[in-house]
């Protein structure tokens, strides 16, 4: 259900498929020109010369095999999508530290000082971990339901942070999820919250909301005690009174005809 929150569906759909006209492109050039040597603008790690490839990583990917950017173009195209629709406000910078961050992460702490880094992987890694996470802690039903999809969708990846292929860049993937994770963290009270109450609102606001209990309690004792006053009025209504009426001895006349001797 959309709500004022959220963004627009077209945009969720069309920037990121222009990302992924954009990746296709340069992975068609690098057919072409094959020359250039389009994976030496990838990361190095710990090469100052390599800088270039924190802007160029994510864009290219490894020519003579497929498979690498077919694995990477629909999950760059869901999870952008999720996060532009679901965090409309915040979409932009969220992206953009992800494509940063994990360049900078890779160049910064992966290992293998001989080979470049190249490929989407690491910045769709960020994107997974900034959805799962931010839907988890932000406790709003739209954003918790993205998050579960998330993980039902891509919980396999998580084994993709674990060094158990060669030429897979692990650290990639896992300065990805902690890039993602952190960003979650950091911007959680930026974009889609939590309806509140009324009540939540008026607390923040230093307002006490009224008593609702308390006044119950207090009508239930005072109708009580109407009750037994009007029972004690009945009572007391109902009581029976004894008259007692007595003619005094000496105003008691004689019979007629008596005589005193």
């Amino acid at each position: 259900m959309k709500t004022s929150q959220f963004g627009s569906v077209l945009e969720a759909v069309v920037y990121p498929l222009l990302v992924l006209v954009v990746m296709w492109l340069v992975f068609w050039a690098d057919h072409l020109f094959p020359q250039i040597s389009f994976y030496k603008f990838g990361v190095m790690p710990g090469v100052i010369e390599s800088w270039k490839g924190v802007l160029f990583m994510p864009l290219l990917h490894a020519y003579e095999e497929i498979n690498h950017i077919l694995n990477n173009s629909i999950p760059t195209v869901v999870l952008l999508g999720a996060i532009i629709y679901y965090y409309r406000q915040i979409a932009v910078r969220i992206f953009v530290l992800s494509w940063i961050l994990t360049g900078l992460g890779v160049w910064l702490v992966a290992t293998n000082n001989n080979s470049y880094h190249i490929g989407m992987s690491g910045v769709i890694y960020a994107m997974a971990g900034f959805l799962f996470t931010s839907g988890i802690i932000r406790k709003y039903k739209p954003l918790q339901a993205i998050s579960l999809f998330v993980a039902f969708l891509y919980g396999g990846m998580i084994w993709g942070i674990f060094p158990m292929k060669a030429h897979v860049s692990w650290e990639g993937h896992l300065s990805g999820l902690i890039v993602g994770v952190i960003l979650a963290v950091l911007y959680r009270k930026r974009g889609p919250q939590s309806p509140k109450y009324s009540y939540e609102i008026e607390q923040e606001m230093g307002i006490e909301p009224p008593d609702f209990e308390g006044e119950l309690n207090e009508r239930i004792r005072l109708a009580k005690l109407r009750q037994e006053e009007m029972l004690r009025q009945q009572l007391e209504s109902q009581e029976q009174h004894i008259v007692y009426h007595f003619v005094p001895k000496d105003t008691v006349s004689k019979p007629e005809g008596d005589t005193d001797q």
